[in-house]
């Protein structure tokens, strides 16, 4: 694999080692398209890495703000001159060169901090921390169709907002449960599962979709037509980012400071715990006060409410409740019996 790094590409990742995955997985925008002409050769992969760096810069924005947001602001236009700014480094995937002529598939890979400072003189709110990882369950009631519905999906997808991995066999429906699901998705870190109902026929197909976690089934939304089962999966990919963007965005700089005990049966479960924490968007100042066998107690601030807070929570496997007057998190998975 061929790299054009631009300068400070080395150092852009190593500020949070925390979310070094995550960050690098969503600002990296994979196999973009280029079919450029030119002089020379030379000059036609310039044209290429150009019209890459602005295509990838304008979906990474697409990608991590709402489109009412972006409304708001006028619109964000993207040049050669910003996009070549925001940009780390452009991986070629794949590339034929020769008279005059360059066509490839790349991958960009953009500058969070320069990407976060642009939005942010924009006044444009975004987020570009990732969902907790979900088990994808694809369903259908057309047995012909399972397989193929399945396999539109991919084995997982790294780098969207929320990210999953796909589940094997076609042995769920559309009302599986949590005790039902939990035996594949806990194995796959996956501490919640997204149940993609395939409705419709071949050229319109829907899907409608709910989330799954050891607190119960919720309805997430459904998409609009897709012509194919390929573009019935992207709609789904779209709707849940579109959905995480909209419960998880922090609009103003109001947080509430609180207390609070973890109770945890082994200090893998309290590192898990610690970490569902401090990657939640909505909580910062995260602090481990005192450590003991069987608890912790910890000091954090958060956005929104304790129920914004509380339904972000459970989808890391963390339920939240009040013990006495006092905020109380336990793992929602060991719970169920599964650890």
């Amino acid at each position: 694999m061929i790299r054009w790094v631009l300068a400070a590409a080395f150092l852009i990742f190593s500020a949070a080692p925390l979310a070094f995955a995550d960050t690098r997985d969503v600002y990296t925008i994979r196999n973009i398209e280029v079919d450029q002409q030119a002089a020379t050769v030379i000059q036609a992969r310039e044209a290429a890495m150009t019209a890459a760096r602005i295509r990838a810069a304008r979906l990474l924005i697409e990608k991590i703000t709402l489109a009412s947001d972006r409304a708001a602001v006028g619109g964000v236009s993207v040049d050669a001159a910003l996009a070549a700014r925001l940009t780390a480094a452009v991986d070629v995937q794949e590339e034929t060169a020769g008279a005059g002529r360059y066509v490839g598939k790349l991958a960009v890979v953009l500058n969070p901090q320069a990407v976060r400072a642009h939005l942010t003189s924009l006044k444009l709110p975004y987020l570009d921390s990732q969902a907790p990882l979900a088990l994808m369950i694809p369903v259908t009631s057309s047995g012909a169709t399972a397989d193929s519905w399945r396999q539109a999906f991919g084995v997982r997808n790294d780098g969207a907002l929320v990210p999953y991995v796909t589940a094997v066999g076609n042995f769920y429906s559309a009302y599986s449960a949590w005790p039902e699901i939990s035996a594949e998705a806990v194995p796959a870190n996956a501490r919640r599962a997204l149940i993609a109902d395939l409705q419709g026929r071949d050229g319109a197909w829907r899907v409608v979709v709910s989330a799954v976690t050891a607190a119960g089934n919720e309805p997430v939304g459904a998409t609009p037509p897709a012509p194919t089962l390929e573009a019935a999966a992207l709609a789904v990919s779209t709707l849940l980012g579109e959905s995480w963007k909209q419960a998880s965005i922090v609009r103003d700089g109001s947080r509430t400071t609180v207390e609070a005990s973890v109770r945890y049966t082994s200090l893998a479960e309290w590192s898990t715990l610690r970490g569902a924490l401090a990657r939640s968007p909505l909580v910062s100042d995260f602090r481990t006060e005192a450590v003991a066998r069987e608890g912790a107690l910890v000091t954090f601030a958060y956005a929104g409410d304790e129920n914004r807070l509380r339904s972000d929570l459970v989808q890391r496997g963390v339920s939240l409740a009040r013990e006495e007057g006092k905020l109380t998190l336990r793992s929602a998975v060991s719970q169920t019996g599964i650890q």
